[in-house]
Order: C-alpha cells, then structure tokens, then sequence
C-alpha cells in the first residue's frame, strides 16, 4: 500500500463525495423495493378487494418514488464523474512529470502513464463504482427474499453463488489477453512516435512500406488481444444476463409451487421475481464491466510503481541567484538506464566571465559531460556547483531560470517565434525577448519572417530552415540573461553570419559575467571561448586556457574568428587538430 499513497492521496480527497455516494446509494436501493412493493400490493391488495382508489393511490405513489429514485441516480453519477476527474486533476502534473523525467532517468521514452491514468478515470467515471457500492446491499436483497419464504431466498442465494463464480472465471480469462492488449497499445504508440521523428528518411529511403508492414502487423496483433478481451468479456456478460433471466423464471417457478400448496400468496410470487433480479444486478454489471476494471487496476498498479520510482521534489529553500562559479569535481556520468559510463574523472572549475570550449573525437564523451552539467543526466559519481551548491540541492525548476541550453537535436515548438525565444512564457516581457534576439544576433533574421515575432512556425518549427532554428534556439538559451550557457555543436547549422552571431553572444555573456560552455566540432566555434577541455575516451585529457592546450597539448595555434573562407568550403580544423579530433557527428 506504500507505493500508492499518492494515488490513495488523491482518491482520499474525495472522501467526502464518496460517503455522499454512499447515501445516494443507500437511498436508491430502498427505492429499488418500490416495483417489487408495488407488485405485491396489486396482487394481494388491489385485485382482491377491486379498489380503484386504492390502485390510483399506490400508482401515484410509486411514481413519485420512481422520479425520486431517478434524480438520486443522476446524481450519483455525476458527483463519480466529478471526483473521476478530480483525481485526474490531483494527479496530472505528477503524471506529466513522469513523462518528462523517466527518459532522463531510465533512457526510455513513456506515454503509458497518461493512459493508465485515463484507464483509471474511465472505470471511476464509468458505471463500475457504482455496481461496486449496491454490491454492499446484495445481502438486503437476499435477506427480504428469505422473509418472502426460505425457498425464494435460496434460490435468490444459490443464483448469486453462481454469478460470483462467473465474475471469477471472467478475471481468470481476462487476465491475459488484456496484458497482451495493453503491450500492443504500448508498442503502437512507439511506433507511431518512430515513424514520425524520421518522416524524411522513411520517405526518401524507401522505407515506408516496411514500416507500413510493421505497423499492420502490430495492428493485427492489437486487434486480435482486443477481440479475445472482448470475447471473454462479452460471452461471459451474455451467459450472467441469460443466467439472470432463467433465475428470475426459477424464482416464479417456485413460488408458483408454493402457491400451490398454500405457501405463499401470487403477489410474493411477482415481488420475488422482481428482488431476486434486483439483487443480482449490481454482479451483471461488475462482469460487463470487469474488463474497463482490469485496465484500471493494471494502470493503477502501474502508475505507483512509476510514482515510487521517481518521488516528487521535495520543498527546498530558495537558493541566491548564481554569479561567482561553476565546479565540477571528479565527474562520471552514465546514460539513463545504464550501467556503462561514458565519462569519469572530469574535473574543473569556470569562474564568472570565463567561456570553455569542450572538444574531442566522436564518442569522446563530450555531449554526455553537458548533460550532466545542465542537470539533465544524473551523474553516477561526483557533483556539479554552481556557487557551492549541488544541482539537486535547487528547488523544482528554480535552476532553469539561471540556466541556457542549447542541445545538439536542438527542436522548437508549435507556437510564435517569441512564445519559442521566452521559454512559452505565456505572457512574455517584449524587453526580455528583444534582449535574448539582439543577444543571439537574430532580431534582424525574425524581423525579416513572415509577421516578425508573431510568426507562427510550426510543429518542431518546421517552417524555418535548420540554421534558423538553431539562432532561435541560441536565442532562448540566452533568454533572461542565465548565469550558465551551454551550447552542445552550437554552429553545426551556421553560416559566417551565424558564425559571427554566435561567436558575439558567447562574448556577450561573458561580458555580463555569466559563464559559457560551448561543445565544438567546428574551430569557428571556438573565436569567443578562452578555455579549453580536451576530452578523450570518457576521460579529461587536458584543460587550461585556450593559448596554452593548443600550444603545450595539440601543438597547434588556437582558431582565430571566423573569417570568410575563400571557397564554399566550410571552416574546419587545421590539419594537425583534425587528425586528433576527426570523426562525424560528436558524442
């Protein structure tokens, strides 16, 4: 029960509304004796004495309890449907986080805990909760039946035993196509987010029908652990309704027997008919709806297992601005999910004012070292500080406002230019946006856009060219002056122009005192920085200022600024560097 306390949490803030159902529900099944009352007082009351103003009174009677009834009903299920979505609203920004955080922390991407989360409110806000609640009064049932005569009741009993059994053979049966659906729906979703993030190279590789062949494939599958579901689910809903039916004939049938010997009167006959299925209703519809009830249990069971993993943050106080440094002291990093560490041993300090150019190989481990940086990854063994203070020891998303990042899959989102710059700051200040454009270099680029600031660009802001969405995301990295930038293969899509941009903004920065990281694949990217971190194989070469490694490490001169190269030719490592650092795409 430990895992679920933020589940029980919040299905225990609507205590209040259940103990309301509770009474609603207390209520209507007093109600649901109206019908089976009415009938035995015209059997044995009207009939016998042909009194019409009796059979007007009892009929305005019952009809007055019907409405009753209908409006309890109404509004039981309204306040579930209300307290289903309440416990989503509890729970939505948890489970958001979730979807955020696991990758960072397990290295697979997830969707399934917004849909355990909806399987659980599909169920609270569907008819199960409550067949649930009138399960309780099945005993009341049974109990007024065995007043009728012991025979009514035992029938009504042994009826009951019976469709229990069904309810059990249903969660026998179900157990495992419904596993199977719920891995198939799973799979789907990743195929679906596959399919999209490499759009381009499905189409121009000639790939689509292959992955056209897997997405049926997995259809099929999905529909046939579906369709077994729902057999079992439907043939087993078929057989407790026929099973009621019969039931209630059996219940007529005795009571015709003990009318014949002189046992019981013809209105018990039709009012234990009536109980009887009354009593076994609430058993029909839990095995309708055992299905929805096993998607909500395994969601339920699913999301605490996530919640236990990865705990909300807890209250921390509010730490000062960071201005002085940053320190990285004996640094290794893992990618999430894994045990194989990619860097260690990485260790130096930036002081205020100071921009360090981090190169290396391919696979040298140098993406993995900012990620670890901004926070992003955890490390495995070390710390980062900024100002003395451990990245974790920041409150909630605190650290973010004194952070820039700019990734090297750098993406925008659906929304306006300066909605994307102000980090969807719904509200953005115009100075603040202004200030991180001119800052990155690019006010005059948007300007030059469709309808400047406001243009719309699109999902992953596929409107812009590549290079333009990496000078606006270099722009959001500086947004709001952060203490510390870091920007992984900044110029990968740069020209000079964006080259020179680029190299003013880390310039910029410094000149504020913030500090700048910057991965480089490309010398151009180096003009600004005054540090340099060589890394090799995971491991820190060598670091010092930028004259110095260049000199003593690589025994070549450092990269000037960026200069128009005299053919189409982009800008590349002297020969010696390249030779040390070749490879393609950093790690």
């Amino acid at each position: 029960m430990r895992r679920s306390s933020e589940l029980s949490a919040a299905l225990s803030a609507g205590r209040s509304a259940f103990i309301g159902v509770a009474v609603f529900t207390a209520l209507l099944n007093a109600l649901y004796l109206t019908g089976s009352f009415f009938m035995l007082q015209i059997y044995d009351r009207v009939l016998p004495s042909r009194s019409v103003p009796t059979l007007i009174a009892l009929a305005v009677l019952a009809a007055a309890l019907y409405g009753f009834q209908a409006v309890l009903d109404v509004a039981r299920n309204r306040v579930l449907t209300r307290v289903a979505g309440g416990f989503v609203e509890q729970l939505d920004r948890r489970v958001y986080d979730l979807i955020v955080k696991l990758p960072l922390r397990t290295g697979v991407r997830l969707s399934e805990p917004a849909r355990d989360l909806e399987q659980v409110r599909l169920f609270m806000a569907g008819g199960g909760p409550a067949a649930l609640f009138d399960l309780p009064w099945l005993p009341f049932y049974l109990g007024i039946c065995y007043l009728f005569h012991p025979l009514i009741g035992l029938t009504a009993t042994v009826g009951a035993l019976i469709l229990v059994g069904f309810t059990a053979l249903t969660e026998f049966k179900l157990r495992r196509p419904t596993l199977e659906a719920s891995a198939m729906a799973a799979r789907r979703s990743r195929l679906v987010e596959t399919s999209h993030n490499n759009a381009e190279v499905l189409h121009a590789m000639g790939m689509v029908g292959r992955f056209a062949d897997l997405w049926s494939a997995n259809t099929r599958e999905h529909v046939a652990a579906q369709q077994r579901a729902a057999d079992v689910t439907g043939g087993m809903g078929g057989l407790s309704r026929a099973f009621r039916m019969m039931l209630q004939s059996a219940v007529l049938a005795v009571g015709a027997w003990l009318v014949i010997h002189n046992q019981a009167t013809a209105g018990i006959i039709i009012a234990g008919s009536i109980l009887s299925s009354r009593a076994l209703a609430p058993i029909e519809v839990v095995i309708s709806q055992w299905r929805v009830f096993v998607g909500a249990r395994q969601g339920w069971r699913h999301l605490a297992e996530l919640l236990a993993r990865l705990p909300a943050d807890k209250p921390a106080m509010a730490l000062p601005a960071p201005r002085e440094r940053l320190a990285v002291e004996g640094l290794a990093v893992a990618p999430p999910g894994t045990r194989s560490i990619v860097v260690q041993q990485v260790g130096f300090a930036l002081a205020a004012g100071q921009a360090l150019g981090v190169i290396g190989p391919s696979a040298s481990g140098k993406s993995s070292l900012v990620r670890a940086i901004v926070g992003v990854w955890p490390s495995v063994q070390g710390e980062v500080r900024l100002d003395g203070a451990r990245l974790d020891q920041w409150p909630g998303e605190s650290l973010g406002a004194h952070v820039g990042y700019l990734p090297q899959d750098m993406e925008l989102f659906a929304g306006t230019v300066a909605q994307n710059i102000a980090r969807l700051d719904p509200a953005p200040p115009a100075d603040k946006v202004l200030a991180a454009a001119r800052a990155a270099g690019v006010h005059e680029m948007i300007l030059g856009l469709p309808k400047g600031y406001e243009t719309e660009m699109g999902e992953g802001g596929t409107l812009l060219s590549a290079g333009q969405r990496q000078r606006i995301g270099l722009a959001r990295a500086l947004y709001g002056d952060p203490f510390l930038v870091v920007l992984d293969e900044p110029n990968a899509n740069l020209d000079l122009q964006g080259d020179e941009a680029l190299t003013g903004a880390i310039r910029g920065v410094r000149a504020r005192g913030g500090i700048v990281i910057v991965v480089a694949h490309r010398p151009s990217a180096l003009a600004g920085v005054d540090q340099i971190l060589v890394m090799e194989g995971g491991r820190q070469k060598a670091f010092g200022p930028k004259e110095t490694v260049f000199r003593e490490a690589l025994k070549v001169a450092p990269p000037a600024a960026p200069q128009p190269a005299p053919s189409s030719a982009p800008a590349s490592w002297p020969a010696a560097v390249a030779g040390r650092l070749a490879g393609g795409r950093p790690s």
